[in-house]
């Protein structure tokens, strides 16, 4: 609660309509919840249309996309962060923007973990986020020994013209060699890309492999089949958002003017659902280590499955997968282990004991060495709601 009980007005011109803007709002009134009261102006229709009235509301702070900054706006010297959508911006102001570079290369491991040899992108032009992970795309792609197909739209499309560019994506998806894995910008254009599928009797995820980003369920579920998306931290950007304005409001000094929103984890659902391994003890050898992921499983044992010599199979690892054995155990379970703790309400403890490692100090160096951060850190900056 603030100490001068003062009731600081907060305008959100964030879109709702989507689920990166509905986390975003969701995060802001979280902080209001514990550190206001705040009261917040947020137009439910066009965001446009609210600019005008600004000026007479006599706002403290502003959470705006970048698309509807203007100069008038900036003159009114109000607080103001921006959540960066269209392009890049050339206004000295905070941002709110998404880590591409970790998008990007969440995509790519999941789908060269699948076996896959044939990998694209499909974006939106114009947008400098869909752009960015397009480019990193292909940089982790080539880095593993791939190349990456890119559709570009034709310069007659715009943005909300699916009806008109419906067909390009079809076309180029036909065209595309098969078994293919393809990262879309958004779940947005995940869907695109399913039903282009589906019309074209193209099968998923058997010949083209798709990954979203946002994880919106509204989008992923009522896509056919369900997409498969990275989930963003973009709920404790929006406290970490509000706790910047709060600072700038107040006058207190700012050592960050960009709030970055990462990747939490990969939401695996049928698009991508698939194990297009070629190598029959590589496949056997990844479904042993998923199903024991819980399992204090050694390579020796992952080996003695397949019953080949280890040396053997070590070399099929990377020739496939481009890990070693030991590292894909490391792989499944860090992925096993983030999910228990952004998505449940289990106690870390709880946690910890589903897997047999010797101890909780164990697992959380464990953990640690390959997130870069504690079970704690990790669970408070990614998962919703938990801001304590």
């Amino acid at each position: 609660m603030n100490c001068n009980n003062k009731l600081k007005k907060i305008v959100l011109l964030v879109e709702s309509s989507r689920e990166f803007g509905r986390q975003l709002i969701i995060g802001v009134a979280r902080y209001s919840r514990i550190h206001g009261p705040w009261t917040f102006y947020k137009e439910p229709i066009d965001l446009k249309s609210t600019i005008p009235s600004l000026t007479r509301w006599r706002p403290d702070g502003l959470i705006i996309r970048d698309s509807l900054i203007t100069e008038e706006l900036i003159k009114l010297k109000i607080p103001t962060i921006l959540a960066i959508h269209c392009s890049s911006h050339s206004h000295d102001l905070p941002v709110i923007r998404t880590d591409s570079s970790s998008i990007a290369e969440m995509a790519s491991q999941h789908l060269i973990e699948k076996g896959l040899k044939n990998f694209a992108f499909c974006g939106f032009k114009n947008y400098d986020w869909s752009e960015q992970r397009g480019l990193y795309f292909r940089k982790f792609n080539e880095e593993a020994g791939y190349g990456t197909h890119v559709y570009f739209p034709p310069s007659c499309i715009q943005y909300n013209e699916w009806e008109y560019e419906q067909k390009y994506i079809s076309k180029w998806v036909n065209e595309l060699p098969k078994p293919v894995g393809i990262f879309a910008c958004n779940d947005d254009r995940g869907q695109h890309i399913l039903e282009v599928c589906k019309e074209s009797n193209i099968k998923v995820p058997e010949d083209v492999a798709v990954v979203g980003v946002d994880n919106d369920p509204i989008i992923c579920d009522i896509s056919d089949p369900p997409l498969t998306s990275i989930a963003l931290n973009i709920e404790s950007a929006g406290y970490e958002a509000a706790k910047l304005i709060d600072n700038m409001i107040e006058g207190r000094e700012i050592l960050d003017n960009q709030i970055l929103v990462t990747p939490s984890f990969l939401v695996q659902r049928q698009s991508s659902d698939i194990l297009a391994v070629d190598d029959a003890d590589v496949a056997q050898a990844i479904q042993f280590i998923i199903n024991n992921a819980k399992n204090k499983i050694l390579v020796e044992d992952v080996v003695r499955t397949t019953g080949i010599s280890k040396r053997t199979l070590e070399r099929k690892f990377k020739q496939t997968i481009h890990r070693s054995i030991y590292n894909q155990i490391q792989f499944v379970r860090i992925d096993l282990l983030s999910k228990l703790l952004v998505e449940t309400d289990l106690s870390i403890s709880k946690i910890t004991s589903l897997f047999d490692f010797t101890d909780m100090e164990h697992i959380s160096r464990y953990f640690k060495r390959e997130k870069g951060v504690g079970l704690r850190e990790f669970r408070k900056y990614h998962k919703p709601g938990n801001f304590e």
